[in-house]
């Protein structure tokens, strides 16, 4: 079954009470998008951050409502104008989303392994803090030469029913096919935990896009999200 709009909407972003965004799904979460809508087959979810004043959030809301359905994925939003225009801001984020559905979910292999500990990734992915894969980047699975990680697919946000996949690949191993190969095990390693593997990116990202093609995922949506206002 195709995913709801509203998974990934839930999956990228913490609300409040009265459904306002709050801050990016992850460890640490940064401000987020002041708006952001997703553009499904057959239904739309939005969301308006909790910092923008009552009146323009209620004029965003008003217009998103009107929006239709996803038709040409690459087709900004009918109201992509007003939008920026009541916010003063420009896009912050224009790709598509993708769903596994019956793509074949690799099955663990010698050279691809569970890290739970972020001392292991520290020579080619120097920025992982202590205790940010128990915060909410778990499960990380990496392909690995030695006992070094040299491609990692782990959880770039997190939510209750769902999670994003992150992908990263140290500069010397590119170009070999481990992106496909770990965020495919990846997305294995979330189903088992009883959760939905989502993977999602900017239009602008081939390399991630190829990524998609290779695993044969399928577009369910489209987000769009402007900065927070200037």
């Amino acid at each position: 079954m195709e995913p709801s709009p509203y998974l990934q909407l839930h999956t990228l972003c913490c609300f409040d009470a009265s459904g306002r965004v709050l801050c990016t799904n992850e460890p640490d979460g940064d401000h987020g998008p002041a708006f952001v809508i997703v553009r499904g087959h057959r239904e739309v979810a939005w969301a308006v951050h909790a910092d923008v004043p009552t009146e323009v959030a209620e004029e965003l809301d008003a217009l998103a409502a009107t929006e239709p359905p996803l038709g040409d994925p690459r087709a900004e939003p009918v109201h992509a104008p007003r939008y920026q225009a009541l916010l003063g801001s420009t896009a912050l984020y224009f790709g598509p989303g993708y769903h596994f559905g019956r793509a074949v979910l690799a099955e663990p292999t010698d050279d691809i392994h569970l890290i739970t500990d972020e001392q292991l990734l520290k020579t080619y992915f120097p920025g992982w803090r202590v205790g940010e894969i128990d915060a909410g980047r778990a499960p990380v699975l990496a392909v690995v030469d030695g006992q070094v990680p040299v491609s990692i697919a782990f959880s770039a946000r997190s939510g209750e029913y769902a999670a994003e996949a992150g992908v990263d690949t140290a500069e010397p191993y590119r170009g070999r096919g481990f992106a496909p190969r770990v965020v495919s095990a990846w997305a294995r390693a979330v189903c088992h935990r009883g959760r939905i593997p989502l993977y999602s990116t900017s239009w602008d990202n081939e390399s991630s896009r190829a990524v998609a093609r290779k695993l044969g995922l399928t577009l369910y949506a489209v987000e769009w999200a402007l900065s927070p206002r200037t």
